[in-house]
């Protein structure tokens, strides 16, 4: 009979070590479909979406190069980027972090996300717009994606696509944020070619407006389940969280421990 074994790492040694292994394997997808789709290197940005992850989850991956995170949580989100402020303050990291705010956007907490990100991908309303351009501090437009919802689906958030060309216009007229392009959350499909079309979709769109937008070049789509569908249809950045950061840990215990 064989002895079990058992290992002396401690459970957040273990997990850190699973988070780095998790990481870079979802590197290796995200290249190994840039690569079949013949895509420049470099053309697929990952925001490792780290809500409900503490801060040293962050920490881990900004000491390895990552420098995108994204986060749902406007109070939890503010806890960890104060934290990041003041660890670096101290033990600097190698680049500086880039958040992106990627959950719905309740009009009260428009100055908070206006104040603290470097962008935001979830306007879907003139108010919100409005809102963040007023908060925004002028040294730096607050980089912006409208979310689209191409398939109707009620209770989630997004715009109609005949939406789309006013709400652009807005926004490019607004002086504190600059106009890059579209997000979508689509409904889980299993097939790979069902996945593709709702992304084809959106590409479609935002090469329709771009003539009019020179700027608007960003496509975020693609999570864990069919970031291989998005990649093939354009996506510029992947948003990816628990297939890296494992499962979540309550919203109570984000900072730093």
């Amino acid at each position: 009979m064989i002895a079990k074994t058992h290992s002396t790492r401690s459970p957040a040694q273990k997990n850190g070590s699973d988070s780095t292994c998790r990481y870079k394997r979802t590197l290796d997808r995200i290249r190994d479909q840039v690569q079949c789709c013949k895509r420049p290197e470099g053309s697929v940005r990952l925001i490792a979406v780290s809500k409900q992850h503490p801060a040293k989850a962050v920490v881990e991956l900004a000491r390895l190069g990552q420098t995108d995170f994204g986060e749902n949580y406007v109070q939890e989100s503010l806890e960890k980027i104060q934290s990041m402020k003041a660890l670096r303050a101290s033990d600097p990291l190698p680049l500086p972090i880039c958040w992106h705010f990627i959950g719905n956007i309740q009009s009260r907490k428009c100055r908070d996300i206006a104040e603290n990100f470097d962008w935001v991908h979830t306007i879907d309303n003139p108010k919100i717009a409005k809102r963040l351009n007023s908060f925004r501090d002028q040294s730096a437009s607050l980089q912006s994606l409208i979310q689209v919802n191409l398939q109707n689906e009620p209770g989630k958030a997004g715009i109609q696509a005949d939406e789309l060309t006013d709400l652009a216009e807005l926004i490019d007229s607004l002086p504190n944020l600059e106009f890059r392009g579209l997000m979508i959350i689509p409904r889980p499909e299993s097939s790979f070619d069902l996945q593709r079309k709702v992304f084809r979709e959106l590409r479609e769109l935002l090469e329709s407006h771009q003539s009019h937008y020179p700027n608007m070049n960003q496509l975020s789509m693609g999570m864990t389940n069919d970031m291989e569908a998005a990649i093939h249809e354009g996506a510029t950045m992947v948003r990816v969280g628990t297939s890296i950061f494992g499962p979540r840990t309550p919203k109570n215990q984000s900072g730093i421990q």
